[in-house]
């Protein structure tokens, strides 16, 4: 809201998109964000620390008394680093168009456009669509 109305102080009205990525804890991949992780100024052994945590899972089920294969995971999340670990994802997720702001709280991310940038929208969505591609996640522009 802070943001929002910032905005409002030298425009008429601003747009918010709510933008939705389907999944977003399920979805990304553990290399790219270890990647992500390594940029960060942090000691090598937490950086070792958060590589190790990442890997070397798997997953199986078992339905009617059988068992699957297990099955490497190298993408999701993991419950307990969840919302720190999604807002390192999503640090490199920027607005394009200056007097942009794209406001980002976990996995919530809100883009609010001022009047004077209307006709940003669809570079904005074009942007945030290729980022998303890259970062294997999914934009639910049906929400």
């Amino acid at each position: 809201m802070h943001k929002v109305t910032e905005a409002l102080e030298t425009n008429h009205y601003v747009i918010v998109l709510a933008l939705d990525f389907s999944k977003a804890f399920d979805t990304v991949r553990h290399s790219s964000l270890l990647e992500k992780v390594a940029q960060l100024d942090l000691p090598d052994n937490v950086y070792k620390w958060l590589a190790n945590f990442f890997n070397g899972h798997s997953h199986c089920m078992w339905f009617n008394g059988r068992t699957s294969q297990l099955r490497n995971v190298n993408a999701s999340i993991i419950q307990g680093s969840g919302r720190v670990m999604y807002v390192v994802n999503a640090a490199d997720l920027q607005a394009v168009t200056p007097g942009n702001i794209m406001v980002k709280y976990a996995d919530n991310t809100y883009l609010v456009i001022p009047a004077c940038n209307i006709d940003s929208r669809e570079r904005e969505i074009s942007n945030i669509e290729a980022w998303s591609c890259v970062n294997n996640l999914t934009l639910n522009q049906s929400k």
